[in-house]
Parts: structure tokens; C-alpha cells; sequence
């Protein structure tokens, strides 16, 4: 299913890119001659090999375990990228919200989750009529309030085309969702009351349960899971509707599988993880089951920022042009990757290098950065070009992909 993808024409505004690329579209980079040393500082990168290896893997994996993918489209916002995950078996794709959602609707995405409330009447009264217009449209959405369900209702969506709608489940301490089944099973109820909704199913978000991979993060998450089992238990459906049981962020898909995917000959169980296709050299790193827990290769970061030294005003201290603006700092610093030493700390336009002992740079030296979290490292970037190998002495640009943030 092939999606509308931005193809903006280069200018001054696609940050890093050279003078020479102004006045070509982004799908046109692929077929230039062009070398990261070509590109202005800072740069962040996409690496194709990466990209395709992680997508083979996630995606062997699922199947393997009879579930499906729709990943958080969040992570990119990147149509193009949305495009790779569809071809290679998303279900479809989950955004967080109705903005997001218009998005993807609009580059032609069939199968659209909003992990999310949508309390905005308008924004519901919107999503109804994209459901009128695209007899191919899906679109679901979650509900964890009585309320929610109260203002859905509002938008007099057509009972024709209904949304769809799951009972968000939550926990104590968690994020959203009912903390109660009983409060879940109100939910329900309230759904198959109000026209123009539709229950569809059961979700819910694990990961505040686990911040880590110890035994006890992985009891109290799956203890979670289970209650997505028992409310799915106690619910009916509408005549013809298979529904659909859905949790796994990109931290514990491995154990979202393991309690949900029993229940597939029964309801459609799909897994949201959405930082599997970039990963990083972070938090991701340090959390993702791939590899030998699961029984597949491990995934690699597809991502890297390339930062020149601007300045080394004191021994052992160099000052980058990278900063807030252009990398991740929410759950980690960068980590320099091919010059010893520690980011300490970021400003807005600069990164504070503190170098390894008898380690030395120049100004006007580049130094590769290892990223954490490619959720908050997209949003920087307007366009992003991909590399063939960032390990090579000067990186071949093959293409680039925007993005819609």
C-alpha cells in the first residue's frame, strides 16, 4: 500500500544540508554523489543497513509468535519510514494523538491506533468524517473514563462507520487508564451504548510498571498484562467484531507476546513498539529483549549525530556544536563514539566534551555521538539523510526522509 510521502524541495531551512542540494526534493538526494563531510555540523544520520536489519528482525520475530505489528509512528513521524513498516507487515500504525493521526490518515494509512483518549469533540467530529469519506479507513482509539466516552459521543460520528474504541487499562502509579476492571467494564458498557462507537477490544501501556529488565519490573509488568486478559474476559462484543488486544511498548514486547499471544485464536493481538526500527545506543540499548533473550539478533542504532569542536578552551575540554536543539538529553546524554570521553552536559547549541586522558581533538575535528531515545531525537530534524555505513572515513549519502513534526 503505497503512502503519500512528503517530497519537500531543499532549502535553507532543512538544517545541515548543504548549499548544493537547495532547490532539489528530498526523494532526489538518493540519485546525487553526495559524502557526509559534504554536510554542515551539526548532522544527525540514518543508517540504511541498520534500518533493514532491525526491520527484518522485529518483524520475523512477531510472526514467528503469531502477532502482529502496528509500531508507534510517533518515534519518526516519518511517512516514509511509516511506508518500510508497512511493506514489511505492519498491521498498521499507532500514533499518540488525533493530530497525529490526521497525519497518517492523510498519507494514506489504513489501520490507524491512537494509543490515546480523544477528548477534543472536535478533533472526534474530525476523525468521523475521515471515517465517511475512506470506506478502507480504520481508525480506533481508547477510552479510560466513562467521560471520554460522553464527549466521543458528542461528535455524532455515523453508526454506519463507527470508531473504534478499547478500554484503556491502567495500574496504580502508572500512566492513563481504568484502574479497576469494574471500572473498565463501565467503560465497555458505555461504549456499546453510545452510536457511533463501537467496543473494539482491550490495550493498555506496560512500561511505567517496569523501569528496568529485573525480575521484579518483569512480574509487576506482566501482572499488568493479565488484567488486559481478564477485562477482555469479562467484556462482550458486537456480532462480527474480532477484537483486538494490544499493549507492548519497545521496552517489554517480549513479555507482551509471551501472556497475550495465547489468546490469538480469539482476538487480534498487536504490539505497539515503535523504537525497534531506529533503536539507539541508549536507553533502548540497555532495554530492548532483542537479541539472545528472545532468540534473535540483536538490534543495531540506526542513528548517529556528527558534531564539530568549535572550541577547547581549557585542557581536557571540548565545546561542540551540537546541543539541545539537535540531540536527545530527556533519559540520556550523547556518548562520543569516536574520540574517548563523556558529554557532560548540553546547552542549547553546545556540548560540553569532557576527553579521556591523554585524548585529543582540534577545532574544527567531528566527532560521531551515539543517541538515546530516537523519540525525542526525530522532533530536532526536518529532514534526515541516510548514510551506507557510519563506520566508514566519510559516510555515502544514499537518500533522505522527511519528517511531519
Amino acid at each position: 500500500m503505497p503512502l503519500l510521502i512528503p517530497d519537500p524541495v531543499l532549502g535553507p531551512w532543512a538544517k545541515a544540508f548543504p548549499a548544493t542540494t537547495h532547490g532539489l526534493r528530498v526523494s532526489e538526494i538518493a540519485d546525487v554523489d553526495l559524502r557526509l563531510s559534504e554536510f554542515r555540523t551539526p548532522v544527525m544520520t540514518v543508517h540504511q543497513d541498520a534500518l533493514e536489519h532491525n526491520e527484518r528482525t522485529a518483524f520475523a520475530w512477531a510472526a514467528s509468535l503469531g502477532v502482529v505489528l502496528a509500531p508507534h509512528g510517533k518515534t519518526t513521524m516519518s511517512p516514509a519510514l511509516w511506508q518500510r513498516l508497512l511493506d514489511a507487515g505492519a498491521w498498521g500504525i499507532t500514533v499518540a494523538t488525533d493530530w497525529q493521526a490526521s497525519v497518517a490518515i492523510e498519507a494514506g494509512v489504513r489501520n490507524v491506533l491512537i494509543a490515546n483518549a480523544v477528548t477534543d469533540v472536535a478533533a472526534a467530529a474530525a476523525l468521523g468524517g475521515a471515517l465517511a469519506a475512506d470506506p478502507r479507513l480504520r481508525i480506533v482509539c481508547w477510552a479510560d473514563s466513562v467521560d471520554t466516552i460522553t464527549l466521543l459521543a458528542d461528535a455524532h460520528i455515523d453508526p454506519a462507520r463507527p470508531l473504534d474504541v478499547l478500554v484503556e487499562l491502567g495500574g496504580a502509579r502508572g500512566r492513563t487508564g481504568a484502574r479497576t476492571l469494574e471500572e473498565g467494564e463501565a467503560i465497555a458498557q458505555a461504549i456499546t451504548r453510545a452510536p457511533g462507537l463501537r467496543l473494539a477490544g482491550v490495550g493498555g501501556y506496560e512500561g511505567p510498571f517496569g523501569p528496568d529488565r529485573s525480575a521484579a519490573s518483569v512480574q509487576a509488568v506482566d501482572a499488568f498484562l493479565g488484567t488486559i486478559i481478564g477485562l477482555h474476559r469479562r467484556l462482550t462484543y458486537p456480532e462480527g467484531v474480532r477484537p483486538i488486544l494490544t499493549a507492548g511498548g519497545s521496552s517489554f514486547p517480549d513479555r507482551a507476546a509471551a501472556v497475550l499471544a495465547p489468546l490469538q485464536d480469539e482476538a487480534d493481538i498487536i504490539l505497539r513498539s515503535g523504537a525497534f526500527q531506529i533503536h539507539d545506543d541508549g536507553f533502548y540499548s540497555r532495554m530492548s529483549p532483542f537479541g539472545p533473550l528472545v532468540g534473535t539478533d540483536p538490534l543495531t542504532s540506526a542513528i548517529h549525530a556528527w558534531a564539530r569542536v568549535v572550541s577547547q578552551p581549557e585542557e581536557g575540554l571540548a565545546l561542540l556544536d551540537a546541543g539541545r536543539r539537535d540531540v536527545p538529553f530527556d533519559l540520556d546524554l550523547p556518548v562520543p563514539q569516536s574520540v574517548r570521553g563523556e558529554i557532560t552536559a548540553l546547552n542549547d547549541q553546545h556540548a560540553f566534551l569532557a576527553l579521556a586522558q591523554g585524548e585529543d581533538v582540534a577545532v574544527g575535528d567531528v566527532v560521531r555521538l551515539g543517541l538515546s531515545h530516537p523519540c525525542t531525537a526525530f522532533d530536532k530534524w526536518r529532514v534526515i539523510p541516510i548514510i551506507d555505513d557510519p563506520d566508514a572515513e566519510d559516510p555515502r549519502v544514499v537518500g533522505a526522509v522527511a519528517t511531519c513534526f
